[in-house]
């Protein structure tokens, strides 16, 4: 259990440190899709996970027998999931397994946080001050995680709305700390390795310079970070918001440029409460430099994106995009950009 206290001195009751007992050890492996080789998690054990139910296990007052964070009132919380999808015994990870139908341990870590103790406020809606201590407790589990053997890649992300996927409505994120690099970091690490043989230097900055030159695609910009819907855009909303400066992860940041995040990173997220006829369900995932190979590669960058254009309007992943992997937009990336900017005025 880690809090992030916004203030020195608070006071935790007796068991604070004693959160309820962990659920039996994960019986998650990992297994080779031989035609791919993509790896799979496969965690059955995960349909007994925690529902949101008549009291929920985030909040302060919950009682001890349902509480996931003893010790009354916090800011910001940590806590390992007690249904992971990864942490099994310490193992070599998949790059040393093969064969036509190869599996392997799945180690690793997959922690909660809790944004705050309040049920009902989301991120978007919290005080800059508090984004700027999740951003703090991210770039402070990133940094410890990254230094766990065998973890090669820590990825901070959110499920905001049952629509996909969240199970409880408190809000909160999740940090996971893989094994392995999820195959497409990989491709993106690939194809920057592949255009820095080409001469360019940073693939990520090229891309951030481009969409800036371009300017019909920018939401927001600050000194230090940069909002954009991306040229080829898949969802009905969707942003990525990239570090002006070459940084490979959250830990590398700078005091400046976390608090400028803080902000810039609220108003990306309430432009998606705004922009359509009621708030957006969305995901959000941190791209970050993989633990050890390849860091140098990596440019720090959030990408956050919705399936839902509004009220019972959703996209639906078809045959050809789950089957064949050709993903079809039926989105204008500038003009949802425009929608976007304009979102601002009702923030």
């Amino acid at each position: 259990m880690h809090y992030y206290d916004e203030h020195p001195g608070r006071a935790r009751a007796d068991g604070a440190a004693e959160p309820v007992p962990a659920a039996p050890a994960p019986a998650s492996s990992l297994r080779r899709d031989p035609t791919t080789g993509e790896w799979v998690l496969m965690a059955p054990h995960r349909r007994r996970r925690s529902a949101t139910g008549p009291h929920c296990p985030l909040c302060p007052d919950a009682p001890h027998e349902a509480a996931e964070i003893p010790g009354g009132a916090y800011d910001v919380a940590v806590f390992d999931n007690r249904y992971p999808a990864l942490g099994g015994p310490a193992a070599p990870g998949p790059a040393h397994h093969f064969g036509t139908l190869a599996d392997a341990p799945a180690p690793g870590r997959c922690e909660v946080i809790a944004y705050s103790g309040d049920h009902h406020t989301p991120l978007a809606r919290l005080p800059r001050s508090r984004v700027r201590t999740v951003i703090e407790a991210w770039a402070d589990r990133t940094r410890e995680l990254n230094r766990l053997d065998g973890v090669e890649q820590v990825v901070c992300f959110e499920n905001r709305g049952a629509e996909v996927g969240a199970s409880l409505d408190h809000p909160h994120g999740q940090i996971y700390a893989y094994p392995w690099i999820p195959d497409r970091f990989a491709r993106m690490q690939e194809t920057a390795r592949q255009a820095r043989l080409r001469g360019v230097d940073c693939l990520f900055c090229a891309v951030l310079a481009a969409e800036e030159r371009a300017g019909s695609r920018i939401v927001t910009r600050s000194a230090h970070w940069s909002a954009f819907v991306p040229f080829a855009a898949r969802w009905p909303f969707e942003v990525h918001l990239y570090a002006r400066r070459h940084v490979p992860d959250l830990a590398a940041l700078t005091e400046e440029e976390r608090a400028d995040l803080a902000g810039v990173y609220r108003s990306v997220l309430r432009r998606f409460e705004t922009v359509a006829d009621r708030p957006l369900p969305y995901m959000a995932v941190w791209v970050q430099a993989p633990a050890r190979d390849g860091r140098e590669l990596a440019h720090l960058r959030a990408q956050v994106f919705s399936d839902h254009w509004g009220s019972g309007a959703v996209k639906r992943m078809a045959a050809g995009e789950l089957g064949a992997g050709a993903f079809v937009s039926e989105t204008e990336p500038e003009r949802a950009a425009e929608a976007l900017r304009r979102a601002a005025v009702r923030v």
